[in-house]
């Protein structure tokens, strides 16, 4: 049986970086239009409602903008332990781990932590108003791309082991 899988952009398409995982999920979605097992789709939250958007699928890769004080338009794979944060202006909501350790103790049939995968592409203006990607930024697109689609190729028969190599169980990986 093949596995469900979720690939998510996520962001603010007026919010120049903060827009980049959208970006990355447009462009994966003309090329993975004959996947029928994969769905590529685009999200503003985080939290309680990411996991609900989690729920149902086997499998998720989540694109996503990320200040972390690295060099704009670095591309990372983080686990769900790694974000210690939350897509949210609400003070009322909870990070991703502790929304997918509800989720699953109300029964929601959820992603394992390690069938989970976020591609973090370092941003450099997540505040200003504006439809386009500072340069850096946009210049990782197609690597963001490409590292989703040799994800998806390899998850399940040439992807290195996750606690070694991919910064799983670690901290993060620059790719």
């Amino acid at each position: 049986m093949m596995k469900r899988t979720l690939v998510l952009g996520l962001g603010n398409d007026i919010l120049t970086d903060d827009a980049v995982g959208l970006r990355v999920a447009r462009e994966l979605k003309s090329i993975l239009a004959g996947r029928p097992e994969i769905t590529v789709d685009e999200d503003c939250w985080g939290g309680l409602r990411l996991m609900e958007r989690l729920a149902g699928f086997d499998r998720a890769i989540i694109i996503d903008a990320i200040q972390s004080g690295g060099q704009p338009g670095t591309v990372r794979i983080l686990s769900p332990k790694d974000i210690p944060t939350q897509h949210s202006a609400s003070a009322h909501d909870v990070n991703l781990p502790t929304a997918l350790a509800f989720g699953r103790k109300m029964g929601v049939h959820l992603p394992e932590d390690h069938e989970i995968v976020l591609v973090a592409i370092e941003a450099l203006d997540i505040l200003t108003f504006g439809e386009r990607c500072t340069p850096a930024v946009e210049a990782a697109i197609p690597q963001a791309v490409r590292l989703v689609l040799d994800l998806l190729a390899g998850w399940d028969n040439s992807l290195p082991d996750r606690n070694s190599g991919l910064g799983f169980g670690q901290s993060t990986r620059e790719l």
